[in-house]
């Protein structure tokens, strides 16, 4: 009886398998999609499982052989890979804005670094469009804190020294000493500011012999780095006298309503933002020659000759 089955059984294998191949299932011949790669250090090509390019390398090629890297180049000059990846294109570094400063290289392996240029600042916590102006302490106020390209001035009230009069005594004798005079003054001034704006209104075109002399002293001066050297010039024009600073832009072709709108800022930055404007509706044609005739033709020659000499000490500008 056992013969007998024995016999059975081998047939049943020979028939069933006519080839004479048994099923060998030990592991070695399933599919590689059975195989999960190392997170962080593999990437799935396929069935295959490549190594990651290194920081600074992108992947040109994937790799042929399980558990080997494939092909990877260098990123070309001005773009960065900051990790090991399996990325076929590098970032394109970043560029710093005509308000920043660079203050890290960018390299393959890590981007550059830009920060505000000094005397400006942006919050960290906050989309930097664009580098804010410091503000400047009042004069009964002190520094807290300086500017930094990430912080404000922190400014806090001046206290009055211990046995000091207190400010309500000082105001009071201040203004019964001084009342008559200040409106006396007042009086003589703003007589003496009409006067001298009809005057300059109906100023008659300066004789040649001083247009000559002022041509001299006023040379076209040249920038050093185009509207860059212009616009890092605008600081200097915040000495301007405020008596004239509505006639300066509506002579530069600002209208009153664009200058009414910034009356909410303070004084600097109303400067620098209608200077901005006319750099935008000026295009090419802006430059500081420009800027310096229109104080001239103002009758601020001081304040063009201290601007011009800013402008060369600092080397934004040539003669």
């Amino acid at each position: 009886m056992c013969s007998i089955l024995l016999v059975f059984s081998a047939c049943w294998i020979v028939f069933s398998h006519p080839t004479g191949a048994f099923p060998l299932d030990s592991g070695l011949n399933r599919t590689r999609r059975d195989v999960s790669c190392t997170g962080g250090l593999q990437y799935r090509h396929g069935d295959l499982c490549c190594l990651y390019c290194r920081a600074g390398t992108y992947v040109k090629s994937p790799c042929t052989r399980f558990g080997e890297a494939g092909q990877c180049e260098e990123c070309d000059s001005g773009t960065y890979i900051e990790h090991d990846s399996d990325l076929t294109k590098c970032f394109p570094c970043t560029q710093c804005r005509s308000d920043q400063e660079l203050v890290k290289q960018c390299t393959h392996a890590e981007d550059g670094k830009c920060q505000c240029k000094p005397g400006r600042f942006c919050h960290p916590d906050e989309a930097c469009e664009v580098c804010k102006r410091c503000i400047r302490c009042k004069k009964d106020e002190e520094v807290v804190r300086n500017c930094t390209s990430t912080t404000n001035t922190e400014c806090k009230k001046i206290q009055s020294k211990p046995g000091a009069p207190s400010d309500s005594i000082v105001v009071t004798v201040v203004c019964v000493a001084t009342a008559v005079a200040v409106c006396v003054v007042f009086i003589i001034a703003l007589g003496l500011y009409k006067w001298r704006r009809k005057r300059s209104d109906s100023q008659p075109d300066l004789p040649d012999s001083m247009k000559t002399e002022l041509e001299e002293e006023f040379p076209q001066l040249v920038p050093v780095k185009g509207e860059e050297s212009l616009r890092a010039c605008f600081e200097y024009f915040e000495d301007l006298n405020v008596d004239y600073y509505r006639r300066f832009f509506r002579s530069l072709g600002i209208s009153d309503n664009v200058i009414k709108g910034c009356d909410h800022q303070q004084y600097e930055d109303r400067i620098h933002e209608l200077l901005n404007k006319w750099v935008e509706k000026e295009g090419r044609d802006a430059s500081l020659n420009s800027l310096l005739r229109a104080l001239l033709d103002l009758s601020q020659k001081r304040t063009a000759e201290t601007i011009r000499d800013q402008a060369l000490q600092a080397g934004h500008y040539e003669r």
